[in-house]
């Protein structure tokens, strides 16, 4: 016999060779089937944005883990439409251009400012699409594209002009989130909440009903200019005598009106509130409530107004400190307490929100709650748990979403005013259009003929292109065959974190456009945290890399890693150890392979008629294996099946029935019995081949091709494993044979020998009895074990 695995370990190395032949012979582009009724399974991709090194390890294990999805559907012979595209709109790559060029975006002339953009966005681009592929991501790279391309930026367009006919935008000038830092407009979705330490001032409101003042307790003093009435709830003692009459505004002397409202926290400060335009989302609302007249405070570069009088064109932390100064010299404050205040951030610069009233484009969504949520329940969550992030978003949504942003790189609005009547008007949808450099396709204003337009300059919210991906892979406006196979998508995989943006902003434009729900499921992933369980970010400098990590270990041992350490929506620890750990488990899943590939390999067209009952006991293990695996790629839980492969593979297969029938393996004269046992060898390593073959691709595919000299294990001839419950009647007596087995090697480490006088080795006999529940396979451990038996 010789063997047909040389190579004594499995090597990191051995993935590079692996993918480049994978690459040459474009595998994993199978052609799609033409059939009108044949559904194709779709994976709604997340388009990664190209950040930059290091690239987060929970990022890098969230797209190895959907490759395992496209993976196993295609074991189950589905027709696998897996797209790659990249994020590569919004305001992460302005911010990141201003640091690298030291530029500010209003500052540069703006087809600079977009070249330069997307220098550095082509900078990062390729080496994290090299980072994806060899991960064994089995996407389709040959068609990936691009949020940025003419193609998906007219796409995103057509869209909008398709929602503007059908009335479900609209120009609004009202109160919005406004963050400073990205100097645009963001939506609720957009906003985090930060405790910050910050100074609550209690201010002296003086009153001519008491000849006195009461107190108000602020932490935007900033704001008091803009001040337009003060509330009090309606059952507080301490302003029986004070509701309805006026109050003197400290320092700028002007009279507001003291309102009852039941809204007001008795207990918090000194349950007085001055309503001012805006210190938070409850001054909008009881601006709108009350009929207040706002008074412009902040501008759009984060500077008080000409209505702060010796106070104005300062920034806003200026304008407070300066502003209590001047209280406190006049003897207006009571007191000053340091307090921790939960404070509405922007997600990506961190800069407390403002509330500045401005004119934005609004896609309607308060309308469409009740039909989100109807629709919602037909898609199933993977885990069920986290449809709750949605369902509470959902119900939370107050006001339309804004969807114009005061930024450069990003689609166009298509819009052009007339100068005359100032009406909008668009263009036919199919072509992509830039207003802000470029003449409007039309000659004359749909509403008065006037023949003179200025362009829109603003851009999309980027969420507005990243909402419409399921109608972009499935082909919308282009292919109808191809779409109506192919639309709803089978899954959307993605993190807890974009629920209530990237779900929710999908569902709500695409049930708009098409009526439908966009998947028939939506796979949640968790949190890659460190070893203490703490978040990572860059600013805490906890990041893992994983290129390094790839590299040294190989892709298999992360992507087994990744699937063994995580329960799917939960979140999960990165480790280096962990990974360590699950190279491991390849090199003795090498091992196995090299021993294998001794024996010939014996096909079901000749299998013994009838099996060695220690061959029926694997096999009915086998079966139950095969039982938790699928249940665990059924519901995408990849945790299941990494787990039970593992324990099955080493700690049941190699430990035990390897062991249990060596001697008959090599034994050549008892044909029979040998043949039962290489046909069960090989049944069981296919088997687990196959079912690993989603997690660990590269090792499954050399083994496989090594072994039994085919491709099949990449080609759609394959067939999933199937349960075979025949042999049922010998699961009992697993533990029994473990036991046993565990027993017997036990006995022998403490057992002196007579002529060496040191432990028995596991070749050496022992005497013992072999129990009667194990009489069946007692041929094979007599002979694993070299019993004389008493």
């Amino acid at each position: 016999m010789s063997l047909k695995i040389t190579e004594k370990t499995w090597s990191a190395e051995t993935e590079k060779r692996i993918l480049q032949e994978w690459r040459i012979n474009n595998i994993y582009n199978y052609p799609l089937n033409d059939e009108i009724n044949e559904k194709n399974f779709v994976i709604d991709t997340p388009p990664p944005y190209p950040s930059g090194r290091p690239w987060h390890i929970g990022a890098a294990a969230h797209y190895s883990q959907i490759d395992m999805i496209a993976r196993f559907a295609r074991l189950k012979g589905l027709k696998v439409v897996f797209p790659i595209g990249i994020d590569r709109n919004g305001i992460p790559v302005e911010m990141h251009t201003e640091k690298k060029y030291k530029i500010r975006m209003r500052n540069t002339e703006r087809r600079e400012f977009l070249k330069l953009c997307k220098i550095t966005l082509d900078e990062t681009e390729n080496e994290f699409i090299e980072i994806l592929a060899s991960l064994g991501l089995s996407a389709n790279f040959d068609e990936k594209y691009q949020t940025d391309s003419s193609t998906y930026r007219a796409f995103t367009q057509s869209t909008f002009i398709d929602m503007w006919n059908r009335g479900l935008i609209y120009l609004g000038n009202r109160p919005n989130n406004y963050c400073i830092d990205c100097g645009t407009t963001i939506a609720d979705a957009e906003i985090n909440y930060l405790d910050i330490e910050t100074k609550l001032v209690y201010l002296k409101f003086y009153s001519k009903q008491i000849d006195n003042y009461i107190t108000i307790a602020t932490t935007r003093p900033e704001l008091l200019f803009a001040c337009q009435a003060v509330i009090v709830n309606p059952d507080d003692e301490r302003y029986d005598n004070l509701q309805d009459t006026l109050l003197k505004i400290p320092l700028f002397d002007r009279e507001v009106k003291v309102i009852p409202h039941l809204s007001v926290d008795k207990s918090f400060g000194s349950g007085a509130v001055m309503i001012c335009s805006y210190g938070d989302l409850n001054d909008v609302q009881l601006f709108r409530e009350l009929g207040l007249q706002e008074i412009v405070s902040i501008d759009m570069n984060g500077r008080t107004t000409e209505a702060a009088r010796e106070f104005s064109g300062l920034k806003i932390k200026d304008a407070r400190t300066k502003i209590i100064e001047e209280l406190t010299n006049r003897g207006l404050v009571e007191k000053i307490e340091t307090i921790i205040h939960r404070t509405p951030v922007c997600e990506r610069s961190k800069t407390p929100i403002q509330i500045i009233s401005l004119e934005d484009y609004y896609l309607k969504q308060v309308d469409m709650k009740s039909e989100l949520l109807n629709q919602s329940h037909t898609m199933k969550f993977y885990p069920e748990m986290h449809r709750q992030i949605l369902t509470n978003w959902i119900k939370s949504v107050a006001i339309d979403w804004p969807i114009s942003r005061r930024r450069y790189y990003g689609t166009e609005i298509p819009i052009w005013y007339c100068t005359k009547c100032h009406t909008p008007n668009l263009p036919k949808p199919g072509k992509y259009y830039r207003p802000w450099e470029e003449n409007p396709p039309f000659e004359h204003c749909s509403s008065c003929g006037n023949d003179k337009f200025e362009g829109e300059k603003r851009i999309f919210d980027t969420w507005m292109d990243s909402s419409v991906t399921p109608l972009f892979v499935s082909k919308f406006y282009k292919d109808k065959q191809f779409f109506d196979k192919s639309y709803p998508a089978a899954l959307r995989p993605q993190g807890k974190d974009i629920v209530r943006t990237w779900l929710y902003y999908t569902m709500l434009r695409c049930v708009y456009l098409t009526d439908q729900i966009p998947w028939e499921g939506a796979w949640i992933m968790g949190y890659g945290v460190d070893e203490k369980g703490e978040k990572m970010s860059k600013s805490k400098g906890n990041v893992i890399d994983p290129l390094p990590l790839i590299k040294k270990y190989g892709a298999d041992a992360f992507r087994f890693w990744s699937a063994s350490e995580t329960n799917v929506g939960y979140d999960f620890r990165c480790s280096e150890l962990k990974i360590q750990g699950a190279q491991k488990f390849l090199s003795k899943l090498w091992n196995i392979g090299r021993f294998i590939s001794n024996f010939e390999i014996i096909e079901e067209n000749n299998k013994p008629q009838v099996l060695n009952p220690t061959d029926k006991w694997i096999l009915s293990e086998l079966s139950n294996t095969i039982s938790k695996c699928l249940e665990g790629y059924e519901e995408f839980n990849f945790f299941i099946p990494a787990n039970t492969l593992r324990e099955f593979t080493w700690n049941v297969f190699a430990a035990h029935y390897i062991e249990m029938i060596k001697g008959r393996a090599y034994n050549k004269e008892l044909e029979e019995n040998r043949k039962s046992a290489l046909y069960t060898i090989h049944k069981c390593f296919k088997t687990i081949l196959l079912l690993l073959e989603p997690l660990c691709p590269f090792i499954s595919y050399e083994l496989w091709i090594k072994i039994y000299e085919n491709k099949e294990i990449i080609t759609n001839q394959r067939k999933i494993p199937m349960v075979d419950n025949e042999y049922d009647s010998f699961i009992p007596s697993t533990q029994d044979i473990i036991k046993f087995n565990s027993e017997i090697w036990n006995k022998k480490k403490t057992t002196i020998s007579e002529i060496t006088k040191k432990p028995l080795s596991l070749k050496d006999p022992i005497h013992t009895t072999i129990p009667r529940e194990l009489e069946p396979f007692s041929d094979d451990l007599v002979t694993m074990h070299n019993i004389i038996r008493e």
